[in-house]
């Protein structure tokens, strides 16, 4: 088999029943793929913070339907899932971009940079994934074999169960930026651009978490024109 070739190109339709979200994991595992990873970031849209990336090996004999598309789960429910994840034998990676790396190359690359940071913390666990699952439309930088999925969270339990890790650990991580900078209230918007957060900017000025190439943020740092 030519793994390269299989991770440019499309190697099994889509399910037939949506509900099945282990059904790349058993079709790849039918292909001969023995160690299956997926792999989620959280934090592309937030005005302040870094980029925080999941990567999740699931045993096939887990009950993957626990795992489902962090967006879709309260805080509890995540939090209820991450720490079942931690407690099972799924093995779990995580990488993070500092917001110094999204301002030096782009949000874009700086995810693909925390999810290649995740896949290797999650081989650092004594295990040799051999495809990866990645959430969006881009593959990771790295001599995988991987298949991109668009919402892979709402396909693959294993993309789902990376979510989970990436949005917990950032969720984790802005809280105790709330601790330094209050006055932002980063424990109830996470970065994200809401109203509340986009006052707190104006009234403040931007903290040393803030994205200064972000709109919203950057505005701050320009030039007055005469």
């Amino acid at each position: 088999m030519n793994k390269d070739k299989c991770a440019s190109l499309p190697f099994f339709s889509q399910p037939e029943q949506a509900e099945d979200t282990f059904f790349y994991e058993r079709q790849l595992s039918k292909q001969g793929f023995s160690v299956i990873a997926g792999v989620d970031e959280a934090g592309r849209g937030p005005l302040a913070g870094p980029v925080v990336a999941g990567c999740v090996h699931l045993s096939f004999d887990c009950d993957f339907s626990s795992y489902k598309d962090s967006k879709k789960l309260t805080s509890r429910k995540r939090e209820q899932a991450f720490t079942l994840l931690y407690n099972s034998d799924a093995v779990v990676g995580v990488g993070i971009a500092t917001v110094a790396e999204i301002e030096q190359i782009n949000i874009l690359q700086a995810s693909l940079l925390a999810m290649k940071r995740a896949v290797t913390d999650c081989c650092r666990n004594k295990i040799r994934i051999d495809f990866l699952l990645v959430d969006g439309k881009f593959a990771i930088p790295m001599d995988i074999a991987q298949q991109p999925l668009v919402q892979g969270e709402s396909k693959s339990s294993s993309i789902a169960a990376a979510s989970i890790v990436a949005k917990v650990t950032r969720d984790r991580l802005m809280a105790t930026y709330h601790e330094k900078y209050p006055q932002y209230n980063f424990i109830q918007h996470q970065g994200y651009p809401t109203k509340a957060h986009r006052q707190a900017i104006t009234e403040y000025g931007p903290s040393p978490i803030h994205r200064k190439t972000f709109k919203g943020v950057r505005e701050f740092f320009e030039a007055p024109h005469n």
